[in-house]
């Protein structure tokens, strides 16, 4: 059976739900076009946390854009908690990260500087007996303890199924494997489909992890490769949280229901979903380390997903080579969830507009040298 839209979206994640939110924000209807459901993969089971002052490329080639995308969320969070009906959890948290060794203290040197001048944020060096006080569960075993404030943090798989239910009705979810695409002379037609076809007058290839599948259907380049995460769901013995905390290589995210998520790890894994039971207990390890009561906490769920990963760790936007109307929005890493409004709007602006007032510049598909393919 033959189906048309005005943008077919390749993808149910964050990004992809973005793209749909912004257009129908333009008056563009779309169809998002998905496999598995609405924030089925990494979306769904990211840590939720919005750092927009650290993390690889930051400071650098994007801190502007990730900065952008950081406001856009502020904006968004009560305009998607309205339209949807759906609770975002969307709150402004405190952070304390704890130097468990030498060599973290430069990273806590750099947390001051850059919180310190960022408006909005502060950041304070603390005292033991003030770690002690905040979080009575945290370990007194570092050499420095930092504390900021002003990161944002979410439910991601709230917040995607929201930029979904927020798009309609301009924009339909419609189950399906995509298996090609059909065009000719640099313009895609069709989205070729295992129980139909989509014409379509522009598709966003918002594919994730599995972003190289579209190689042999646009005959380029997409060098995104899947980074596999995974995070433990732990009811803490002493109670709930009340910050973020990292340091040695762990994590505690500070959930609204309780919980505490802790992780999260970077493997390589190929697309292997799978939790593993090594895994498991290197994150325990990581987070008995911060908060020693966690040795013995009960794991409530131990979750895994796979990131979208470039070799230069930035996001891949615009439009396709060789193409007029295919566009690529993918390989945002562990930013995903802070990067998708900003990754939604640029794509949706150079869709309806033919640019965009976000700096992309950076993000280009044309950057990487093209292999045989």
């Amino acid at each position: 059976m033959s189906e048309s839209t005005e943008v077919a979206i390749i993808g149910g994640g964050a990004a992809g739900c973005a793209a749909a939110f912004f257009l129908a924000e333009a008056g563009v209807s779309s169809t998002i076009i998905e496999s598995a459901g609405i924030s089925s993969q990494a979306s769904g089971y990211a840590a939720g946390g919005l750092n927009p002052l650290l993390g690889r490329g930051i400071p650098g080639p994007l801190s502007e854009f990730t900065w952008e995308s950081f406001q856009l969320h502020r904006a968004l969070a009560p305009q998607l908690a309205e339209r949807s009906g759906l609770d975002l959890q969307f709150r402004t948290v405190g952070h304390i990260s704890l130097a468990l060794d030498e060599s973290e203290l430069p990273d806590l040197a750099e947390t001051i500087e850059q919180y310190a001048a960022a408006p909005g944020f502060k950041a304070q060096r603390l005292e033991p007996q003030d770690v002690a006080k905040m979080e009575p569960q945290l370990t007194g075993d570092f050499l420095q303890a930092v504390y900021t404030y002003g990161n944002g943090a979410l439910d991601s798989l709230t917040f995607t199924q929201a930029l979904a239910a927020a798009a309609q009705p301009s924009a339909t979810v419609r189950p399906g494997r995509v298996c090609g695409l059909d065009g000719a002379g640099g313009h895609v037609e069709r989205v070729l489909l295992e129980d139909g076809e989509i014409h379509c007058g522009q598709v966003v290839l918002a594919l994730g992890p599995w972003s190289r599948f579209a190689e042999r259907w646009l005959n380029c380049y997409i060098p995104v490769d899947p980074l596999k995460g995974e995070i433990l769901r732990l009811k803490p013995p002493g109670g709930p949280f009340s910050h973020d905390v990292d340091g040695g290589h762990g994590s505690i995210y500070a959930k609204p229901d309780g919980l505490a998520w802790c992780g999260t790890t970077e493997d390589w894994r190929g697309f292997d979903r799978q939790p593993l039971a090594e895994t498991r207990e290197r994150v325990l390890g990581y987070a008995a380390r911060l908060a020693p009561g966690l040795a013995g906490a009960e794991v409530v769920e131990h979750t895994a997903c796979l990131r979208p990963v470039t070799p230069d760790w930035r996001p891949i936007l615009g439009r396709a080579p060789g193409w007029d109307n295919a566009w690529l929005a993918t390989g945002a890493g562990k930013k995903g969830i802070l990067l998708a409004p900003a990754m939604g709007q640029s794509i949706a602006q150079l869709i309806t507009a033919g640019q965009t007032s976000l700096p992309i510049a950076n993000f280009s598909p044309e950057r990487f040298a093209q292999p045989g393919i």
